[in-house]
């Protein structure tokens, strides 16, 4: 065989992994959801800001704690947990936004002593908003919950609860499970919970976050 021979040989070669990922590409199209979350990674362009100004007007008018049909980003609640079934409820809150700011004080100080900028809360506001949704539905177990907008003054989340005395709850094996887990809120055992207490990371930089915050003299996160 001639060096020309092998050198087409090799080329066929390295070429063939190529081919066989862009025609995987091709009969795997995208779905659905996929166009719906590409649509949410961009909420601020296109035709997603009409709309996003749009709900901001509506939900403004609306109490701080809503019932809705279905989700916002149906995408997300699904992979979350949520299913269109029985048991199921989603529910929007209302928070505020921004940080803690003070009351500049008067007395001689350090302008970095003085407390005012940079002061922030223990807990996300969408652990609160979580928290609060179980406080409204106290026969209710919150799953998880996602953000759908925010405008000047404050964020919307919607919450995603379950009724875990429902007949199709208790016999669904891939939920039932949630009616040993009480508190999952107000307890910080779902995933906003879990990110805040700091339980993402694991090993070296995250040696006093477990049991809890609190366990290390809240020296964690």
């Amino acid at each position: 065989m001639s060096e020309e021979e092998m050198n087409n040989v090799e080329m066929e070669q390295e070429s063939a992994p190529q081919q066989e990922s862009e025609e995987s590409d091709k009969k795997r199209p995208k779905n659905m959801y996929g166009y719906i979350a590409d649509m949410w990674k961009q909420p601020r362009h296109g035709e997603m800001k009409r709309l996003q100004w749009e709900r901001m007007i509506e939900w403004r008018k609306e109490p701080s704690i809503v019932r809705i049909e279905r989700p916002t980003r149906i995408d997300r609640a699904r992979s979350l947990g949520y299913k269109a079934k029985q048991g199921f409820i989603v529910v929007r809150v209302r928070v505020r936004r921004g940080g803690l700011r003070k009351r500049r004080i008067k007395g001689g100080r350090v302008p970095s002593k003085k407390g005012v900028l940079k002061i922030t809360m223990g807990k996300n506001t969408q652990r609160i908003a979580e928290e609060r949704a179980s406080k409204k539905y106290p026969n209710l177990e919150v799953l998880n919950s996602y953000w759908v907008g925010q405008d000047g003054k404050h964020k919307y989340y919607e919450v995603i609860l379950v009724d875990p005395h429902h007949p199709v709850i208790k016999s669904d094996p891939k939920i039932s499970w949630i009616a040993n887990h009480k508190g999952r809120a107000e307890r910080g055992l779902t995933s906003a919970g879990k990110k805040g207490r700091g339980l993402r990371h694991k090993g070296k930089g995250a040696e006093k976050v477990r049991p809890s915050i609190r366990a290390h003299g809240r020296k964690g996160k």
